[in-house]
């Protein structure tokens, strides 16, 4: 090969190169760029509108809590990556909420609107507690009314009501625990990328896409995954005054219309929501009394549609579409989840 040629091909590799590096010092700098943007227009927007999640105006006269379990309930909430009407679960600001009506001698229980396929187990367990821990330290009722789903976690959750209600048209249950991870190995191999990791032990890369699972590695997740489940099934044995053995024969994962839920004693009355309300007020002595359901954080709504659909512009490689596509649900997280 002639000299010139062969310089020829380095500058074509050199150029390459510095093309690449630009590329991905311009994504990183464009991501950076919008993350400070978007908390500033979220600051701008908080101090226009008045207000912060921790800023909650609670009545002054007697009100049933509105507490609305709805997507996937996850311990931490973000911008989402398409169009939200800022309804979306937030796990810290329901606790809060729930401190402020602890507190509050204007209310008289708390309502959960659930319309949701679950989620982590951490989070669904914390809410939990925290609904249990409000009963005992108020003597208030908790009631739950369940929408068009209300599974997994959502209805792990429910199991601090008092008593649960749902929609004709519900699907509900889904008792049970999974992780879900993926594996890139063979794809990796087509590819010619390999991982190289460096660990302390022989389990340190478990879950690891770029790894097959080895039999121990299976065993310990599973063994993760049994933990939660009685855990679960035990939550639902003292929530819904049933046996063990009689949970476990339902808790197979599988889902459950609200007829037949109600005929496993797993839901109470099949209704519709204003017909459950008229039904809690009943219950309460109080006709009248206020379902309040806090609307003070109207910034989060404009601000979610605002970068939500800005999202739907963003170019994206292939690989990076990809990728979120299978991290969207395959995070090896346990979870109390309808797939």
């Amino acid at each position: 090969m002639k000299k010139k040629q062969i310089l020829g091909i380095l500058a074509v590799c050199l150029i390459l190169v510095i093309t690449g590096a630009i590329g991905v010092y311009s994504a990183i700098t464009m991501n950076k760029m919008k993350k400070e943007s978007e908390k500033s227009m979220q600051k701008s927007l908080q101090s226009l509108l008045g207000g912060s999640e921790s800023s909650i105006a609670l009545p002054q006269k007697d009100f049933i809590g509105q507490i609305n379990i709805v997507g996937t309930i996850a311990e931490t909430s973000s911008v989402p990556n398409s169009l939200s009407d800022g309804t979306e679960y937030r796990h810290d600001y329901y606790l809060k909420y729930i401190d402020m009506m602890e507190q509050s001698k204007y209310n008289k229980g708390i309502f959960l609107y659930v319309n949701s396929p679950g989620g982590t187990v951490y989070a669904s367990d914390e809410l939990y507690l925290r609904l249990m821990k409000y009963k005992e330290n108020t003597g208030r009722p908790v009631y739950a009314y369940f929408a068009s789903e209300a599974c997994s976690g959502a209805y792990y959750i429910s199991m601090a009501a008092d008593k649960i209600y749902a929609n004709r048209n519900c699907w509900t249950g889904s008792i049970g625990v999974i992780i879900s991870l993926m594996n890139y190995e063979e794809l990796m191999k087509k590819i010619g990328v390999s991982e190289i990791d460096i660990t302390t032990g022989a389990n340190k890369t478990i879950g690891s896409a770029a790894h097959e699972m080895t039999k121990e590695q299976r065993q310990i997740f599973q063994s993760l995954v049994d933990e939660a489940y009685e855990q679960f099934t035990g939550i639902v044995a003292d929530g819904r005054k049933l046996d063990i053995a009689t949970v476990k024969k339902l808790a197979d994962g599988r889902i459950y219309s609200a007829k037949q839920a109600k005929e496993q004693k797993l839901v109470d009355e099949i209704m519709g929501l204003e017909e459950t309300k008229g039904s809690v007020a009943d219950t309460l002595g109080n006709k009248d009394i206020l379902f309040f359901e806090p609307k003070n954080n109207q910034f989060d709504a404009i601000f979610n549609r605002i970068f939500g659909k800005a999202s739907l512009f963003q170019n994206k490689s292939e690989i990076q579409a990809a990728k979120e596509m299978m991290d969207q649900d395959e995070s090896g997280v346990l979870m109390y989840y309808a797939k």
